[in-house]
């Protein structure tokens, strides 16, 4: 079975969670969608690419979360969210993606 993408899994994990937070109405459960999904993210990052190369992503997954909040304020919540997580899967692309 080929293995999703972890650009793919990353961008799933930032769009899914706010979505879930969002309709669902309840933050918490849009935070377990956002940190499974990073959990599945850095143990790929790690496979492909190494710790150092995961634990840099790792950050860029995090601080696409934190940065999309202030983002938000200034081009809206969804386009926040689908630009941060366009940047961290482009950044898992590049950097463990296409080794692969």
């Amino acid at each position: 079975m080929p293995r999703i993408p972890s650009a793919v899994i990353a961008a799933t994990g930032l769009v899914g969670g706010y979505g879930v937070a969002r309709w669902s109405k309840k933050r918490p459960l849009g935070g377990v969608v956002l940190a499974g999904a990073g959990v599945v993210a850095a143990r790929e990052w790690n496979a492909r690419a190494g710790a150092p190369t995961a634990a840099a992503l790792t950050g860029a997954y995090l601080a696409g979360f934190a940065g999309s909040h202030p983002l938000a304020k200034k081009v809206g919540a969804w386009p926040s969210v689908l630009g941060v997580a366009g940047v961290v899967a482009l950044a898992s692309w590049a950097l463990a993606d296409r080794r692969g």
